[in-house]
């Protein structure tokens, strides 16, 4: 039976350092912090409150000045993850949300339709956490290990079940592959279990948080969206997500 799920609280996890972009989360994008950015978009996916999880004073200001929520958390937390479940204590010790959502920090073009995207699986109540997925058309990135593929197969209710996540070429035969892309929302249950598992062995050979999660039996169900949003780690991506938004 599927149940309606019409709010999640929505958390951006950023932290200040950053080999390839240095201080990335205040990167100017024509005239606003990418984090700003990337708060806007979250908050135009309009499916309930926007917190950024930050470890350094300056990304809270820049948030703040700009009328957002920002949320200051650890510095020493292993991963994005970590940080939001130390996030969600703060924001909502109460438990009024019993989904959270992650919308990565660097994606300053990301579509509020691709956030929504991400929280629609949870409509089946067996779905521990739901993500996205865009099909891999371009041959270049096929082979191509950092973009991560999605082994799923179609869960009969209009989204898919994931079986797999692999940075290698899968699955071999004719047929699509997806590019997973790295938005999840969580059940509030789920978040809590995830973060207390170790890390697991599949998940440290491949380098891919999500597969802890698998291989303690959660399920996963992606939806799939029209196009990836370009996530900026590099200053050439820098000028291509300012390019973007001056011609939008």
């Amino acid at each position: 039976m599927e149940t309606l799920l019409t709010a999640a609280l929505v958390i951006i996890p950023a932290r200040l350092a950053a080999t390839r972009l240095p201080r990335k989360p205040l990167a100017d994008i024509c005239g606003k912090p990418m984090i700003v950015r990337v708060l806007e978009q979250a908050q135009n996916a309009d499916i309930g409150p926007v917190a950024v999880a930050c470890d350094d004073r300056d990304i809270a200001d820049a948030v703040h000045d700009h009328g957002g929520k920002a949320i200051m958390t650890r510095s020493d937390h292993a991963s994005g993850s970590d940080r939001i479940q130390e996030a969600v204590g703060l924001v909502d010790p109460d438990g009024r949300y019993e989904v959270i959502l992650n919308v990565q920090g660097d994606v300053p073009l990301i579509e509020p339709a691709a956030i929504r995207a991400a929280f629609a699986p949870l409509s089946l109540p067996e779905v521990a956490i739901g993500t996205i997925m865009t099909e891999l058309t371009d041959p270049q990135f096929r082979d191509n290990p950092n973009f991560v593929k999605a082994v799923t197969t179609p869960n009969g209710r209009g989204h898919h079940r994931a079986l797999y996540f692999t940075r290698a070429t899968a699955p071999s035969g004719d047929g699509p592959l997806y590019q997973h892309l790295g938005i999840y929302a969580y059940r509030r249950t789920a978040l809590a279990e995830f973060v207390r598992l170790p890390p697991s062995p599949l998940e440290m050979r491949e380098k891919l948080e999500q597969l802890r999660a698998l291989e303690a039996g959660m399920r996963i169900d992606v939806s799939i969206i029209d196009s990836a949003p370009m996530d900026v780690n590099t200053p050439e991506d820098l000028e291509r997500a300012r390019e973007a938004y001056q011609t939008s």
